[in-house]
């Protein structure tokens, strides 16, 4: 969440910024005619206060003390009143702010959509084939690694069943995920799959992305759509020490998106499924880290890419491709043979205050006072893409596909 006093006197200059990410223009409206009405009724019942506090100390030096008490009864029940009217604008205001975004870093490109997005480099060369390329999900069901109609039957569209050398290849990309990590200084966390509302509200998941969510019915319990919101809400209403930061988590869990919206899109494959599979980073640091903090995690997982021979590249996101959380993000995109273009592998961005506020994770800073953290966090990687790519990529003339050396001792 923004912080609201800034947006409040700064409103013209954040408003502009809030523009670029495509805001709903009627949101701004809204906040500015709550903001000049929640100053007014504050007044008001300031005044009341202040008579009330005025008169009170003067009730034993009257000589009408009956008059007095009437007055400041009356008083008294209008500060009730008025008390009431601005807790209720309150609300509205804080009810309103959940739904703006992060405001963009200074250096975030402006643009209208994904087209915009700006390439910052290209890492390895993507393979050249002598022989008719095929589609992942074509090799899939001819080695019978991925049962689509099987999936579809015991769930719906958009789910899959992964098979024999498949189903080894996927758990291997996920074990060595995790170990790569680890040696990068990330420690591993295991969290649950299933969250209440107070912690999707912390990383911005709720009220804003509700009908992406599934939720449990009769229950306040959400499938996560990415660990980073367990993960980043471990810390939520917790006050931490200086000398504890930088927290630099992996996680490996399943993610759960109901995908509203992309209908038609990727309806071939498993590029895009209801149920996938996902190594997470997530950090936590003081504000003046997080720069740092993040360059640490991209390369983390392009170098990650890398080593499993993949040809990728780093996109600078424009405002308006960039997240509801994120001030900044970089995406890595994979090389996909079969589309002849690279596609979304990893996503990394730096959210700082912004779900801090949400979740109230703080840290007590050098002056011993509470400060908000800054929170990151980014895939690392997908890892039904990242199956996708090694069997594209590594395919060959029979059908068969090469495992990368670094996943060999894991089957």
């Amino acid at each position: 969440m923004l912080d609201l006093k800034l947006l409040q006197n700064n409103f013209e200059e954040i408003s502009q910024k809030l523009k670029a990410k495509k805001i709903d223009e009627n949101l701004l409206k809204q906040l500015s005619e709550l903001f000049i009405t929640l100053k007014k009724e504050k007044a008001i019942l300031e005044e009341f206060q202040a008579f009330q506090n005025k008169f009170s100390k003067e009730l034993a030096n009257t000589d009408d003390k009956e008059a007095l008490k009437n007055q400041l009864s009356k008083n008294k029940e209008k500060i009730n009143n008025q008390s009431k009217i601005v807790l209720q604008l309150e609300e509205n205001l804080e009810k309103i702010s959940s739904a703006i975004p992060n405001i963009p870093d200074e250096c975030v490109p402006y643009g209208k959509d994904e087209d915009e997005n700006i390439e910052l480099k290209k890492v390895l060369t993507p393979p050249q084939f002598d022989f008719e390329i095929k589609e992942h999900h074509e090799l899939g069901e001819k080695l019978d690694w991925l049962d689509f109609v099987r999936g579809v039957k015991i769930s719906q569209s958009r789910f899959c069943v992964l098979k024999n050398e498949g189903a080894l290849l996927n758990r291997a990309l996920i074990n060595y995920m995790i170990d790569f990590n680890r040696s990068k200084g990330f420690e591993l966390v295991n969290v649950p799959f299933l969250v209440n509302s107070n912690t999707m509200y912390g990383t911005g998941q709720l009220p804003k992305f509700k009908d992406d969510m599934y939720k449990v019915e009769n229950d306040d319990l959400y499938l996560i759509s990415t660990s980073e919101i367990p993960v980043t809400n471990l810390y939520s209403n917790e006050i931490l020490t200086s000398e504890s930061l930088p927290l630099k988590m992996t996680c490996y869990s399943a993610c759960f998106r109901q995908e509203a919206g992309s209908a038609g899109r990727d309806t071939r494959g498993i590029i895009r499924q209801h149920q996938f599979e996902k190594v997470e980073l997530v950090c936590i640091t003081k504000p003046e880290q997080s720069d740092m903090i993040f360059e640490e995690m991209v390369n983390c997982a392009s170098d990650l890419l890398s080593s499993l021979g993949l040809a990728h590249r780093h996109l600078m996101l424009c405002t308006g491709d960039l997240g509801f959380s994120a001030a900044k993000t970089i995406d890595l995109e994979v090389w996909i043979p079969s589309q002849n273009k690279y596609r979304e592998i990893s996503s990394v961005s730096n959210c700082r205050d912004f779900q801090a506020r949400r979740a109230k994770i703080r840290y007590k800073n050098d002056k011993g006072k509470n400060e908000l953290v800054h929170t990151l966090n980014g895939s690392s990687l997908a890892v039904g893409r990242t199956l996708v790519a090694i069997m594209e990529n590594y395919q060959e003339k029979d059908d068969k596909i090469i495992i990368p050396d670094v996943l060999r001792k894991y089957f």
